[in-house]
């Protein structure tokens, strides 16, 4: 073997992991990366603040939030709505405004029309006495027809220039500096706002009286909140006993609130559909899964990877 097969460049073969690296120090083409634990949100975490819930709230779709921060959130889109509503409705009435002026105006339009046109129909009363005296001097002019007529229309059309240079010169021309008076600026149409509150996460319409209040069982009773926040495992199954985490999966009983591992709604509540705490009847709409991992930061779900759409060379 010589000193040059040693090298890294020496392989007949484009390797994936030189790929990789080329494709990320080249800052084109997709990037696809795993995303690590701090990427991910623990399962007894609020959707909106990301932090550990203090009176959890659960929404048909199964995201869980803290009651305060999804309150908060629901009132400040109603004011937003209100705003947007009041905006579109001002809008409206200048539409609507703009639309009268341009309806009296056109019929002012058509009654000057009609007014010109009358007139130009309406002759002078002829005077049978003085018919023979109009026949003889129009026979005179007969011969100064044409320059006079010329010279009318000459006059006329300076006349009409003269009018139309006046009238540019009084019109006032659009300002090129103001965005809003420029030729090419147009009023941004608003549309009008949705009223329904719409779920953070899922896009669903959210209303307070159907958020499910949530209770966790604590792994240790014994501890306090600052002591069991501390603690990487800080709920059991109400059941079960079992440890709760991202990897395992949980459901919200409707009844009771208390949040159980989905196996054990598969091999036991599901039997006799009977909550465990209450007693309480259970239906399908009462098991409600709760939505594992995902944050601002990262793909909502359970996937793990996060990918970069960045230029591609084309040739």
């Amino acid at each position: 073997m010589t000193r040059h097969g040693k090298n890294c460049t020496a392989g007949a073969v484009y390797t994936y992991h030189e790929k990789k690296k080329d494709t990320a120090a080249s800052g084109y083409g997709t990037q696809s990366v795993r995303l690590g634990k701090d990427a991910i949100k623990d399962f007894d975490c609020c959707c909106l603040s990301l932090q550990p819930c203090r009176d959890p709230v659960v929404t048909a779709d199964g995201y869980l939030y803290e009651k305060e921060a999804i309150l908060e959130y629901i009132l400040h889109q109603k004011v937003e709505i209100a705003r947007k509503m009041k905006a579109y409705e001002k809008q409206k009435r200048a539409q609507k405004s703009d639309s009268q002026l341009e309806s009296t105006s056109g019929e002012r339009e058509r009654v000057e029309k009609f007014k010109k046109r009358e007139n130009s129909i309406v002759s002078k009363p002829i005077n049978p006495f003085t018919a023979a005296t109009s026949r003889d001097s129009e026979g005179k002019s007969g011969s100064v027809g044409p320059a006079a007529g010329s010279s009318a229309a000459s006059s006329s059309a300076g006349s009409s220039s003269g009018s139309g240079s006046g009238s540019s010169s009084t019109s006032a021309l659009p300002s090129f500096w103001i965005p809003s008076l420029t030729p090419e600026a147009k009023p941004t149409i608003l549309k009008k706002p949705v009223k329904t509150v719409l779920c953070p996460m899922s896009g669903r319409p959210l209303k307070m009286n159907e958020l499910i209040s949530v209770r966790f069982t604590p792994l240790d009773p014994s501890l306090d909140r600052v002591a069991l926040l501390t603690r990487q495992d800080r709920y059991v199954c109400a059941v079960t006993k079992d440890t709760l985490g991202n990897s395992l999966p949980c459901a919200v009983l409707r009844p009771s609130g208390v949040v159980v591992t989905m196996e054990c709604v598969e091999r036991l509540i599901r039997k006799d559909m009977t909550d465990p705490v209450t007693g309480d009847k259970l239906t399908e709409r009462d098991i409600v899964p709760l939505q594992r991992g995902g944050t601002g930061f990262s793909g909502s779900g359970v996937d793990l990877r996060a990918k970069e759409a960045r230029p591609v060379m084309q040739v």
